[in-house]
């Protein structure tokens, strides 16, 4: 790997990350610079929480939401209050690829971002929904959520994403216009999750219900202020190096499994299915 055309300067190239399949850092890396195109979109101008594994998966990892110390005087950051911190936090900003690079080479194995922008962090411009399946509910029952849900959303007439969330369930998205608040949007996401629960009986929409065997939780939680969603086209801390990746709704239908999209195979992905999903926000209300 050169140098040459990123500020970045790289360390440990021959570490392995992911030692089950002997993913080195420089795959690693090279990677998210494949990848940066699609991703950088999702990640511009929002502050950023880290999951970091410096030493490999088969190490303890950590979650990061502090700028590390040393870090290049180019790289942006923003100093906002964290609530569940309870102090000021020194936040990374990643607006460009060399940024981008430079969070790989930490070895920033997962990168998660809020569902609102800097500009107006009061206002998202997602509503999200997190689909997640508790065993024995496997990643097929959570397929048949997630296409209820589409259904449901369709109905409102409101256009949703769907993505894999990397390890066993979905995130599905809309895109809106930033207009209402958190608290609304994350009522707006409980109260379909809450139609779905009774019209499903494998479905749960109460947060004290997270962990029943057997069903699938329709997280609203996340539409928060100070939450975050795994970004689109973030790899995940798993032994397999899963990504979290956009799916066509169709892709949904087929069954596919999240094993399917990992380093190896996202990026040699053809088809882009979220390439609308900053021209298409959506009002966010019943209809």
């Amino acid at each position: 790997m050169t140098e040459k055309f990123t500020k970045v300067s790289f360390s440990n190239l021959d570490k392995v990350l992911y030692p089950k399949l002997k993913i080195t850092k420089a795959q690693f890396i090279e990677y998210y610079i494949k990848i940066a195109p699609k991703m950088l979109p999702f990640l511009a101008e929002r502050p950023l929480v880290l999951t970091r594994y410096p030493n490999g998966l088969d190490k303890e990892g950590f979650y990061e939401k502090d700028a590390p110390q040393g870090m290049p005087n180019w790289v942006k950051t923003v100093k906002l209050y964290s609530e569940t911190a309870k102090r000021n936090v020194n936040y990374i900003l990643c607006n460009d690829l060399d940024t981008l690079i430079w969070l790989a080479n930490l070895v920033a194995i997962e990168i998660h971002m809020p569902l609102s922008r800097l500009d107006a962090r009061e206002k998202p411009d997602f509503a999200f929904f997190d689909i997640d399946p508790e065993p024995p509910a496997t990643y097929e029952d959570a397929s048949t959520v997630a296409l209820s849900l589409k259904e449901k959303l369709d109905q409102l007439g409101l256009k949703s994403y769907v993505k894999t969330s990397g390890k066993k369930g979905f995130h599905v998205l809309i895109p809106i216009l930033r207009e209402p608040t958190f608290k609304e949007t994350r009522a707006f996401v409980h109260q379909i999750g809450q139609q779905l629960a009774k019209e499903m009986e494998i479905v749960v929409s109460e947060f004290i219900d997270t962990k029943k065997p057997n069903k699938v939780f329709v997280d609203y939680t996340q539409n928060s202020h100070g939450r975050t969603m795994v970004c689109p086209y973030s790899l995940r801390g798993t032994p397999e190096a899963t990504v979290s990746t956009p799916l066509d709704w169709s892709d949904v239908k087929k069954k596919i499994k999240p094993a399917e999209f990992t380093i190896f195979s996202v990026p040699s992905l053809k088809k882009d299915p979220w390439k609308d999903i900053f021209e298409n926000r959506q009002k966010l209300e019943a209809k």
